[in-house]
């Protein structure tokens, strides 16, 4: 599913972001990449989403090398995965129905269709009956899950999310950690950057640790990973 090989990522202020990186993470598995504000957790998330590229090395996404994916063809390619963020990155005047259908709307899928899979990804999240409610009119938990809602109605093989519970209390993020769970029980590949480690340690997934830009440690995939599916 994703393969770095040897990356390097730096920016143009001189900033190595990553030096070296090396990892495999197989179809279905869960994966956190673990480490201190600034250990590359950040970056490995946009170079397999395609909003950034390596500077050397290769990455691979689904046997496909990154580097021969084009300008023109890389929002075809994200439309395979699902990405959320940690500010949630919601349109505030625009009702929840609205944030959730946008990658459909941009995709051209048909109004009746988008709907149906509207309804069925808040369905997945517990915030149907929301669908009419701005985003400020919910809580922090529940803007985190209309994020989650947005990036799985394509019904991605693959979801990263940044620190997708950076910003909520214990229970809450708990409870968004194990939506991720639910997820890759059916199939998913899951990818999330977090530093809370007590919470990795209650869902007891494999983790890739980085500390300045390298990897310093990894667990071998998990064997019996489930097959590669699409949340339903």
């Amino acid at each position: 599913m994703i393969h770095f090989d040897q990356v390097y990522k730096r920016y143009p202020t001189g900033r190595e972001a990553l030096a070296g990186v090396s990892f495999r993470i197989e179809p279905g598995e869960l994966v956190f990449l673990t480490g201190h504000s600034g250990a590359g957790k950040s970056s490995i998330l946009k170079l397999i989403a395609l909003i950034e590229r390596p500077t050397r090395g290769q990455v691979f996404i689904n046997h496909q090398n990154t580097a021969a994916i084009k300008a023109r063809s890389t929002p075809q390619f994200r439309r395979s995965l699902g990405v959320v963020f940690q500010d949630h990155k919601l349109l505030l005047d625009r009702p929840v129905a609205d944030n959730v259908a946008l990658p459909l709307i941009v995709a051209g899928v048909p109004r009746r269709e988008i709907d149906k899979r509207m309804r069925a990804a808040l369905d997945q999240v517990g915030l149907l009956g929301k669908e009419r409610n701005l985003p400020l009119e919910l809580s922090t938990g529940e803007q985190q899950r209309v994020g989650i809602a947005r990036a799985i109605i394509g019904k991605p093989p693959l979801l990263i999310a940044d620190e997708p519970t950076g910003n909520l209390d214990p229970d809450l993020a708990l409870e968004i950690m194990q939506l991720f769970k639910r997820f890759n029980d059916v199939g998913v590949t899951v990818v999330i950057a977090s530093h809370d480690v007590h919470l990795i340690d209650r869902l007891g997934a494999r983790r890739i640790v980085l500390e300045d830009g390298r990897v310093v440690g990894s667990d071998a995939p998990h064997p019996g990973a489930a097959p590669q599916a699409a949340a339903g």
